[in-house]
């Protein structure tokens, strides 16, 4: 049985092989873009960020950041960090820029989607991540990996090697955790 073409790169890229990340890439692109293009439906209109842009600036980033992912979950778990860390600064910038002068604050009242709220407060659930990840790191990347990441609760429970009730259960506390904490 041939082992998983993306877990065989994970194994060169962490023995060292450089050229195996550019190889990673090229193979799991497809996957991005799909994480970048689910994310960027739910952003306001005039958004100026492409999902090609927004994958490309978390591949910068992950080039430059961690080289060594102990699995598919890892990587992907990164990629969907990048992603929002991208995002985070996308949205600083236009802060910075507007200063709030015509921004409307809007929280969103119901986290069981997939893609984002278009309406959504990034910054705010970046700072609702960052204070879930200071509760229980698990919880703060099972958000990762369904919102930014668009994964599935199946997909979530296959990457990260847990069962399904278990990341439902982790799920659903992490979205009660995170409207407590957003509604507060």
């Amino acid at each position: 049985m041939e082992p998983d073409p993306v877990a065989r790169l994970l194994q060169e890229i962490n023995g060292g092989d450089a050229s195996a990340f550019e190889s990673l890439v090229s193979l799991v692109y497809g996957e991005l873009r799909r994480m970048a293009g689910s994310l960027m439906r739910g952003q306001p209109n005039g958004h100026t960020l492409q999902p090609t842009a927004l994958v490309n600036e978390a591949y910068m980033r992950l080039a430059q950041g961690e080289s060594r992912w102990d699995g598919k979950a890892h990587f992907f778990g990164a990629a969907a960090r990048a992603m929002r860390q991208v995002l985070i600064a996308h949205a600083r910038r236009n802060s910075a820029q507007k200063r709030a002068g015509d921004a409307i604050r809007v929280t969103f009242s119901d986290l069981d989607v997939q893609a984002p709220d278009p309406h959504l407060d990034v910054l705010a659930l970046d700072d609702a991540l960052t204070a879930l990840a200071r509760v229980d790191e698990r919880f703060s990347r099972i958000m990762e990996l369904r919102y930014f990441g668009g994964s599935t609760l199946a997909e979530i429970a296959q990457l990260t090697g847990r069962s399904l009730a278990t990341v439902k259960r982790d799920w659903a506390y992490a979205r009660a955790w995170l409207y407590d904490y957003m509604s507060a």
